[in-house]
Order: C-alpha cells, then sequence, then structure tokens
C-alpha cells in the first residue's frame, strides 16, 4: 500500500507531500522523505558506488525501513520525486510504471501558466491525479 508520494525540489524544498493513511502518521512521513533526501544526493553524487547510470532517472529502492520502502525517481531538473510504501514485495517495473505516471501528472500541473516554478503545488486536479494514480496502481488495497 502506497503511504506517502513526494515532489521535492531541486534545492530540497518540498513542493507536495501528500499521506494515503488514515492514522496520524504524518510527521513520521514527512521525516522519511526528508531523511531520503541524503541518499538521494549520495546516489546522484557518486554514480560509480550505487547503482543507476546518469541518465536513469529511476533510483530505485532508496532505503527499506522496518515498516516502509523509500523509492526515488529524479527529473532532468532534479526535482526528485519520493514514494514510499509498506509493501514489502513491490517490483521495480511496477514502480517505475508509478513514476511514469506520477511525471506525466506533474508535468502537466507545472504547465500550468499560473503556477509560479519552484512553488509549492496546490492545484486540486493534481492532488486527484494522484490519489488517482495511487488507486490505480493496485499497491492501494483499500481501493
Amino acid at each position: 500500500m502506497i503511504v506517502c508520494v513526494a515532489v521535492v525540489g531541486h534545492q530540497n524544498n518540498p513542493l507536495y507531500i501528500q499521506s494515503f493513511t488514515e492514522s496520524d502518521d504524518a510527521l513520521k512521513l514527512h521525516h522519511i522523505v526528508h531523511c531520503s533526501l541524503d541518499v538521494v544526493d549520495e546516489r546522484v553524487n557518486n554514480p560509480k558506488k550505487s547503482g543507476p547510470m546518469l541518465n536513469d532517472t529511476f533510483l530505485g529502492l532508496l532505503y527499506p525501513t522496518e515498516n516502509y520502502k523509500v523509492y526515488g525517481y529524479l527529473t532532468n531538473t532534479k526535482v526528485k520525486f519520493i514514494l514510499v510504501t509498506t509493501d514489502l514485495d513491490v517490483k521495480d517495473a511496477d514502480v517505475r510504471n508509478f513514476f511514469r505516471r506520477f511525471h506525466a501528472a506533474y508535468v502537466d500541473a507545472v504547465s500550468n501558466p499560473f503556477h509560479v516554478p519552484g512553488k509549492k503545488i496546490t492545484s486540486r486536479n493534481f492532488a486527484g491525479r494522484v490519489a488517482n494514480i495511487v488507486k490505480a496502481f493496485g499497491l492501494n488495497p483499500s481501493s
């Protein structure tokens, strides 16, 4: 089940964070997203040590915790997408597909002429598309 998705700007400023849990875990999930930025920076700055090629935007599993797995994606403009899930047996192909759809929704949101680049994404349309992507992804068994 996807519990949180986040969009983080190139200066590590949060542009959009949405949690999909009923419980009061928002602060904990924000902390997990913030901690994952260090792993993203490490992978981007030291590509030889840890995995993906320079032209690969999918960063893969950033790190597992006791209850969550955290995945990352980096756009060409250095905007980071973070996915936090409770499923421990997620396929990379499914996560790549999620990020591809999430990236398309993000591009549509920031292409709005009324959106100020680098500012938080407040579009209700974007929030709705993200919720639909999470529901359609199949990691959310409650939907």
